[in-house]
């Protein structure tokens, strides 16, 4: 059964659904083709009920597109996108948030800032959700979410809703197994008690050291390859002469070579094909395979 069909069968869902949706607009490269379908639920307990009735037609979350290549020929199936219902953070006790999985990483710090928690400071630098945290074991700066994570709410692709702990999902280096399909309503990170004023230090020392040295005012994806044990990404990039490399209309940045600019009208085949050009690049000249930290997905053109 076709995406198409299996959406028609199910009853209305409370939520907005957008056939042949752009998805362009929420991704940070501002690039690439449609969602088969796009879905914004009002509550988790409408996403729970829409998922049940999916059958088997493949889920993508969608958070803020910060770290994501949507391919020109666009997505299959289903992407969810939480809106603000999902977006809200609320405090549990002294040291403790329950974050919804589409509230910001700004949103985030900003909370635990405002109530004495420290250690949440290194969100203020990942331009992404609470989601993508999880899933991704997003971090920056010497921290990472597992450091912080006490457990998440899903709703896994069955419909069936579900809490994992920190150990259910296995993290290693900007890695999770979560299960496929699987979408982030919730999570609850942990702090300890500190300072609101050195909370607020930390936070503007991360957000000047991020201005200076990160291409934040381009159409740009965040880093693009995972670091090698011992070693950065961006290094091996500019060794291998990939700083200020173009394909189309993407370009490495000049700036922070682990990052992929789109400078005007780049597609999305620009910037991935700009990406395994460098990965060969370096490869042949440092004898690194980098591997992609930007999800890729979708078909292509």
């Amino acid at each position: 059964m076709t995406a198409a069909a299996a959406v028609s069968a199910i009853p209305a869902a409370a939520g907005r659904l957008t056939p042949d949706a752009p998805l362009a607009p929420f991704v940070w490269f501002k690039s690439g083709g449609n969602a088969e379908w796009l879905f914004e639920p009002k509550d988790a307990d409408d996403l729970a009920a829409f998922l049940r009735g999916l059958g088997a037609v493949p889920v993508m979350a969608l958070g803020l597109g910060s770290n994501l290549i949507v391919r020109d020929g666009g997505v299959p199936g289903v992407v969810v996108r939480l809106g603000k219902a999902f977006a809200g953070v609320e405090r549990l006790d002294e040291v403790t948030l329950r974050c919804g999985g589409g509230a910001s990483g700004i949103l985030v710090s900003s909370t635990a800032r405002d109530a004495g928690i420290g250690g949440l400071e290194f969100l203020r630098s990942i331009p992404g959700t609470v989601g993508g945290f999880v899933r991704m074991n997003g971090g920056a700066y010497g921290r990472e979410t597992a450091d912080i994570l006490v457990e998440c709410e899903v709703v896994l692709r069955s419909g069936e809703r579900a809490t994992l702990s920190r150990d259910d999902l296995g993290y290693t280096y900007r890695h999770s197994a979560l299960p496929e399909g699987a979408v982030v309503i919730s999570a609850t990170f942990r702090g300890h008690p500190d300072d609101p004023a050195a909370i607020s230090a930390e936070m503007d020392r991360i957000a000047e050291a991020r201005e200076a040295s990160q291409p934040l005012r381009t159409k740009t994806g965040g880093s693009t390859f995972k670091n090698p044990p011992g070693d950065k990404a961006w290094r091996l990039v500019d060794a291998a002469g990939c700083r200020g490399l173009m394909r189309g209309g993407a370009q490495v940045s000049e700036k922070h070579c682990n990052f992929l600019i789109n400078t005007g009208a780049a597609t999305s085949d620009d910037i991935e094909a700009l990406g395994e050009d460098v990965r060969r690049r370096v490869k042949e000249t440092q004898g690194v395979d980098l591997e992609w930290e930007i999800q890729r997905v979708g078909v292509a053109k």
